[in-house]
């Protein structure tokens, strides 16, 4: 059960004063869905305004608050052209004040001839005219108000001095947004302090109470880094909880024969850095206690194999293994190859996905219940409810990103006693996010390509090469070979940026019905379609989104071009540049680029020249993001925080471990008094998996 103390921040935020149905939409987008969410949606930027008694131009481009008196006004020439209402300092300096479009009735209203007005707003230059477009505050204030303290104390209680701005969605307004902020942290509670004392005192950090506050006043470093510690602790507390809990159950040891390792004819010689990571996972499947592990390995370098093994062993001692792929076009992937390396042997491979219906599906759920299906692979389907297995020993999920330890932990459900648990990834994750995403686990790496893997030559040209681009490709396809051509975006937007869909139109005028198109909206029968149709060579070039950042091996396609190269992350890229060099032909990357680049932009695409490797390229990513965040942008990526950036992880990930090991077994653990605080820690940020830990024990 929720600590009741908490039960104003989960309230739905429709119980906020003045959000009715026209709100909803805007909030939904925004993610706000909790008073909670409200609190922790921090500003963008902060507007500082300045109170002038006189215009300046060394105020331009900056927020001011001045009194004027109006002296003229000036309509336009015709309905397009803007209202502009001449105002007058003391001293008989003028400004202009623009209004556009429907405004200008209003304007008038607001200021008549002769009247004296404070207004705010940003002070701009237009040749020798100073002007203000569309006062953000206009207030009526009388002729005989000279005083100083007197406007002061008038702008004080009509406009903020310091104004948070936050991210926006259609629909609703910074102010209204603020409104509504300032009605949550009006029903905060005052809760008892989670971390250790002298650690606050050490960074003069505030209370949680204070913190969020100060946190939508103005920017305040010391309190960003307080909430983002929180965050951390909470993270670190359930990764050690969630061990804990593992550590002391029970699981199947699984030692193995060799009779089925042994048969097994690979087409190629592994690797010695396959060849330990081997050994660390069946030194850690002969244990009683359940492996936990993660197995990082570059784009290329064999971990499916590492994980075929696993699963021999898994069989050989009479067991059942389970192989979960993120996605469909994986899962029958990953199916196609295994079962081709196993067919001399005696094992039953088996595919489930949510696409398998019927009789077929019928007699795959049989089989796992009756045993007769050895290794199982697929999609979450393998995890349903209505799946039983006779005796599942081992699970194996590929790119672990896509699962959090709450689905972890849904596993423990399926097997005889705990399943041990092999995790997966291709995107190699620089030391500090692995111990804030998998600090429960081992971790293996394989930090070697099998040989014969081609290299592939990365290029950069800029977007107004186009033509070249284009002529290239068509010399690459008529030669019987495939491409890859990556756009950002699905649909056409504002911002600029290519559209996968747009960009498929412009380039079916040049190469027909040679080109395929994929996105994350389509449904999952048409892109595996439109995959097969390129797996088959019956499309040579396929337009995609990120959707095939992942996994998917097409042998035939040596070139992958990547447009608007420089939004994307260095991770994101170096997968990308992964989907080719698969086969025997000479592969190539080439990243097109803006004409105008940022510099960490031009470091990002230098990198990826010079460099294939993916652990080298995943830490200088992290390096290049870290320090240009801004606050109030949610975490994305293998980052999963929301208040901590990567910069603040990278800073306190290991402290908030240390201090959560502290609690644990030092201060009394989760019964004391600063344990009773970090259980309402905990539920604060919803970590599941160790409040399902505390509710079991």
């Amino acid at each position: 059960m929720r600590p009741d103390i908490l039960n104003p921040l989960f309230s739905e935020v429709q119980s906020l004063r003045g959000v009715g149905p026209r709100l909803n939409k805007p909030l939904e987008r925004l993610k706000l869905h909790r008073v909670k969410d409200m609190l922790y949606h921090f500003p963008n930027s902060f507007m500082h305004r300045n109170y002038r008694e006189t215009l300046d131009i060394g105020d331009v481009g900056q927020h001011i608050i001045i009194k004027i008196t109006v002296i003229n006004m000036r309509n336009g020439h015709n309905y397009r052209s803007p209202l502009r209402i001449i105002g007058e300092d003391k001293n008989g300096d003028t400004v202009s004040l623009i209004f556009f479009g429907k405004n200008a009735g209003w304007a008038k209203k607001q200021l008549p001839m002769e009247s004296h007005r404070i207004i705010s707003g940003k002070l701009e230059q237009y040749g020798d005219e100073l002007q203000i477009i569309h006062p953000d505050t206009i207030f009526e204030i009388k002729a005989d108000s000279n005083q100083s303290q007197s406007i002061a104390d008038t702008i004080a209680s009509h406009v903020p001095l310091i104004e948070p701005i936050y991210p926006l969605s259609e629909g609703i307004t910074n102010g209204r947004l603020g409104v509504l902020v300032s009605e949550a942290l009006a029903v905060r509670p005052h809760i008892e302090e989670w971390i250790e004392p002298s650690l606050l005192k050490k960074n003069n950090w505030k209370s949680w109470y204070e913190s969020i506050e100060n946190m939508h006043s103005e920017y305040n470093e010391h309190a960003h880094n307080r909430l983002a510690y929180d965050e951390l602790l909470a993270n670190q507390i359930t990764m050690q909880l969630v061990r804990a809990e593992m550590d002391n159950r029970k699981c199947l040891p699984i030692s193995g024969d060799d009779r089925l390792t042994k048969l097994l004819q690979l087409p190629f010689e592994m690797t010695g850095a396959q060849k330990r990571v081997i050994a660390e996972i069946e030194g850690d499947l002969e244990q009683s206690r359940p492996m936990l592990r993660l197995l990082q390995g570059d784009v290329g370098s064999g971990k499916t194999i590492v994980a075929l093994m696993a699963l021999l062993r898994c069989v050989e001692s009479g067991y059942q293994g389970a192989f979960l792929a993120p996605t469909e076009i994986l899962a029958r992937q990953h199916f196609a190859n295994i079962q081709q390396l196993v067919a001399p042997l005696p094992v039953n491979v088996a595919i489930l996905t949510s696409r398998d219906k019927g009789k077929l599906r019928e007699a795959t759920l049989m089989g796992l219940a009756d045993g007769s299906i050895d290794i199982i692979i697929g999609t979450h389907a393998i995890f349903q409810e209505a799946v039983t297995y006779k005796n599942l020993a081992m699970a194996i999920i590929d790119e672990q990103h896509k699962f959090g330890v709450s689905q972890r932990l849904m596993l423990t459900k399926k097997g005889r006693g705990v399943p041990h648990l092999l995790v997966m990834t291709a995107t190699p994750i620089p030391r500090t996010l692995a111990l804030a995403c998998y600090g429960e686990m081992d971790v293996s790496q394989i930090d070697e390509l099998p040989p014969g893997r081609t290299a592939i030559e990365t290029v950069v040209m800029p977007d107004n090469r186009m033509d070249d681009i284009i002529n290239g490709l068509e010399r690459h396809l008529s030669a019987g070979k495939q491409a890859f051509w990556v756009c950002p975006l699905i649909e056409e937007s504002s911002s600029g940026k290519a559209a996968a869909e747009a960009r498929a139109e412009m380039l079916q005028k040049y190469f027909g019905k040679k080109i395929g198109i994929i996105h994350g909206r389509m449904k999952s029968q048409d892109k595996d379609k439109v995959m097969e149709s390129f797996i088959n060579k019956e499309i040579l070039l396929l337009v995609a989104t990120t959707v095939i950042e992942v996994g998917v091996d097409v042998p035939n396609a040596s070139l992958m071009i990547v447009e608007s190269a420089d939004s994307f992350g260095l991770a994101q890229l170096h997968q990308l540049r992964g989907r080719v060099g698969r086969g025997s032909e000479k592969s190539v990357c080439l990243l097109i680029r803006s004409t105008i680049l940022s510099e960490t932009a031009r470091a990002r695409l230098s990198l990826m020249r010079k460099s294939n490797d993916g652990f080298e390229i995943a830490e200088e990513d992290l390096n290049l993001r870290g320090a240009g965040e801004m606050i109030g942008t949610r975490q994305s990526g293998s980052s999963p925080f929301q208040v901590a950036s990567d910069t603040q992880v990278r800073a306190w990930l290991s402290t908030a471990a240390d201090d959560a090991k502290l609690l644990l077994q030092r201060d009394g653990g989760l019964s004391g008094t600063r344990g009773e605080a970090a259980r309402i820690l905990l539920y604060l940020f919803e970590r599941d998996a160790g409040v399902a830990t505390l509710r079991s024990g």
